[in-house]
């Protein structure tokens, strides 16, 4: 086999965890300022805001040779009140979108960590384009209401379909789907 040969690429695998070292954090936030600042121009300079303070960044991210490399997913979850969880800012950087599970890997971490803790109802605002995805992965709509100027549904996660999870730092491995 040459190395030209792409029909015998085995696709990477990759890490879906809690973001727990700072260079994965840094990557999380560089890749929200890519998808939601440069591609969806949803915000001007930066998407930050106040529930960065307390909210726990999940990660997906592509390795090589079997070590952590770059993030290329994130999402965030908080609890701003006891038991009721959200999350927020799902991004998966453009050039792996096509793996096709990464979004759905990173709102399964998201629901089963919060479950871990606890949670009594997960939800999120979901853009319009992305509900039958959350559909699919067992949420319902609540609502559509308008973001930052872009329209979105309220989901509600079936935590039933969504086992707790301990300890999200462990996270686990997932591969990508052959072309």
């Amino acid at each position: 086999m040459s190395l030209m040969d792409h029909s015998a690429f085995i696709s990477p695998e990759f890490i879906i965890r809690a973001a727990s070292e700072t260079w994965e954090v840094a990557g999380a936030f560089d890749l929200r300022r890519q998808v939601f600042v440069e591609e969806q121009h949803i915000f001007a300079d930066s998407d930050h805001d106040e529930i960065d303070k307390t909210a726990l960044p999940l990660v997906a991210i592509a390795t090589l040779a079997a070590e952590p490399a770059e993030v290329v997913g994130t999402v965030r979850i908080h609890e701003p009140t006891p038991g009721i969880w959200w999350g927020s800012r799902l991004a998966v950087a453009p050039s792996y979108r096509r793996v096709g599970r990464l979004g759905a890997e990173l709102i399964r971490l998201a629901v089963s960590t919060a479950n871990g803790i606890g949670c009594s109802e997960f939800h999120a605002h979901v853009q319009i384009q992305n509900v039958p995805l959350f559909r699919r992965l067992h949420w319902e709509p609540a609502g559509e209401i308008d973001l930052h100027g872009v329209p979105h549904m309220h989901m509600l996660a079936s935590l039933s379909h969504y086992p707790p999870t301990c300890d999200p730092t462990v996270g686990w491995c997932a591969r990508a789907r052959r072309a």
